[in-house]
């Protein structure tokens, strides 16, 4: 699996081993090695060392299946997960707060993936040695419906399925503010934010990236705000927390993206994967799972009073 991005402003004369440590979410030292092993290129070209700079604009593409496994990844029983559904292909849990999906050098422990590997130790054969059986991730903040792979079969298929954007991904965010119309589509290309880059943004140069809108319910207090639902057509990275940032409606409780404020605290963003819908990668029958939203969403949507009788 590779991922491509393009050099923001904000790594502009940066070294290429610190630019694919960010990408891949991996330390320095293993970004080093990344590259020593032929892992990433420039503008097209392997690149073999990591001490180069580059220019805003240039496009670096990593193999994230050369990211070094020093340690696989092993079983942690004592890691809680919610299992709504599995057979001899998929796993389907719903997924709790604050939980990382993949070991990775800040968190090498009590991820989603120590915990599958707990129920299920052929997982560790599938996909990625570093993720095994994972094909798509929810941000630890966010909570909610994923499917993780338990078969070969069923990884190769459902990432597959994930990039021709036939898999169904509904979520529901509590948003800062009221929007003029109760239906919208955002229709803007994500990439690296020019000035932070740990942080994603709407930027020119960017993936095209499509969110699709449905005003829920809306209140007057302790502010306005409004409960979306959120339909992904593609699926970058922070993609909805981005995408309601750019259009004036943060996710409350969203720290990095502009949601934190003081007239209605929550401890994460407010962002819940409801619903999950996928072809069974073995019977090739449609299959659809949805989640409730948690009981911390629920305290907090209990805080909001007052809804505009026009709202959908």
């Amino acid at each position: 699996m590779k991922v491509e991005e393009t050099v923001p402003s904000a790594l502009d004369g940066e070294r290429i081993d610190r630019i694919v440590s960010i990408i891949a979410d991996i330390s320095r030292s293993d970004a080093t090695k990344l590259i020593a092993d032929g892992g990433a290129e420039v503008d097209g070209v392997v690149v073999s060392s990591g001490k180069p700079r580059l220019k805003e604009g240039q496009t670096v593409v990593v193999d994230l299946d050369k990211i070094p496994v020093e340690e696989l990844p092993g079983p942690d029983a004592s890691v809680a997960l919610d299992v709504v559904y599995s057979d001899d292909d998929i796993i389907v849990i719903n997924k709790g707060a604050g939980m990382v999906v993949h070991p990775a050098s800040s968190h090498g422990t009590g991820t989603v993936v120590n915990g599958i590997l707990a129920l299920y130790p052929e997982v560790a054969s599938v996909g990625q040695p570093a993720r095994p059986g994972i094909v798509h991730r929810l941000d630890a903040g966010t909570t909610g419906m994923m499917v993780v792979a338990r078969s070969q079969r069923a990884y190769d298929s459902l990432v597959e399925a994930l990039s021709e954007h036939e898999v169904g991904r509904e979520y529901v965010a509590l948003s800062w503010g009221h929007f003029d119309s109760p239906t919208a589509t955002v229709d803007a290309a994500i990439g690296r934010h020019p000035r932070d880059p740990m942080k994603m943004a709407v930027v020119n140069s960017g993936k095209w990236a499509r969110t699709h809108l449905q005003v829920l319910e809306t209140f007057n207090e302790p502010a306005d705000l409004s409960l979306v639902q959120c339909t992904l057509e593609t699926g970058r990275t922070h993609q909805i927390r981005v995408h309601l940032a750019a259009v004036g409606h943060s996710v409350v409780g969203d720290s990095m993206y502009g949601g934190a404020k003081s007239a209605l605290k929550a401890d994460r963003p407010m962002l819940h994967a409801r619903r999950l819908t996928l072809m069974h990668p073995g019977t090739h029958e449609e299959m659809t799972w949805e989640a409730p939203i948690p009981s911390d969403m629920q305290i907090i949507l209990a805080k909001c009073s007052t809804h505009n009788p026009d709202a959908v």
